[in-house]
């Protein structure tokens, strides 16, 4: 089987809808903590996963584990192996390809739909287009050198960018958002809410009325992007 190494920053920001695309693809998932685990060699993985939490990329001096993993990934970028990245682990994909990362005007915390650009509209994101996505982040990136921005939002510039068939880093959650299972994002990130003022039923109400289709056209663009970075 195919090897897909999935690395958590936090337990309850999983795969989720992923998960299951990935197996039917043929891949045996390892999961890994950060912080615990160790981190393999990094270009042995079939296929990397990286995924978010509420650290920053910019922290390396409190959590270590972020200059780690972002080294981690410049070796593996480098070698072009297959990487794809979510919220954070995108922040830490466009660092490692030597991009700015820094916070924005406002958090961006809900679901809202995303702008695509051309390129966007012609690959595996076209299956989110007028779909309202979970954005969950207070920092955002620069375009990486030689990569193709794909998706934006009035608060965040570049929301997903491409480097060839093999790289693809996605600000935004395409794999979370359903009930029950976003109970525990709204449970974990409890203070942060308060913090922001947005009240967590609000955010439920919307996981009900967008999480079905999210979850269903989230797939979908994981199985494209499978399909085309197989070749």
């Amino acid at each position: 089987m195919k090897s897909a190494l999935i690395l958590r920053h936090l337990a309850f920001e999983d795969l989720g809808s992923f998960a299951p695309v990935l197996t039917d693809a043929g891949y045996q998932l390892q999961d890994i903590e950060a912080a615990v685990d160790p981190l393999p060699d990094p270009l042995e993985p079939d296929l990397v996963v990286m995924l978010g939490g509420p650290i920053g990329v910019n922290d390396g001096a409190a959590y270590p584990c972020m200059t780690e993993e972002r080294d981690l990934l410049a070796m593996r970028l480098a070698a072009d192996r297959p990487t794809l990245g979510i919220c954070l682990g995108a922040q830490l994909m466009a660092a490692a390809l030597g991009a700015r990362v820094a916070p924005i005007a406002e958090k961006e915390i809900g679901f809202a739909p995303l702008t695509l650009t051309a390129r966007g509209r012609a690959g595996p994101l076209a299956h989110l287009s007028d779909i309202p996505v979970l954005h969950w982040h207070g920092e955002g990136f620069d375009l990486p050198a030689g990569a193709e921005r794909l998706a934006a939002t009035p608060a965040c510039e570049t929301q997903s960018f491409t480097r060839g068939r093999n790289i693809l880093g996605l600000q935004f959650h395409p794999e979370a958002g359903m009930l029950p299972d976003f109970e525990r994002w709204l449970i974990g990130h409890s203070a942060e809410l308060a913090q922001a003022g947005i009240a967590p039923e609000s955010l439920r109400q919307d996981a009900k009325a967008h999480g079905p289709a999210l979850r269903t056209a989230g797939q979908a663009m994981l199985e494209q992007w499978l399909r085309e970075m197989e070749g």
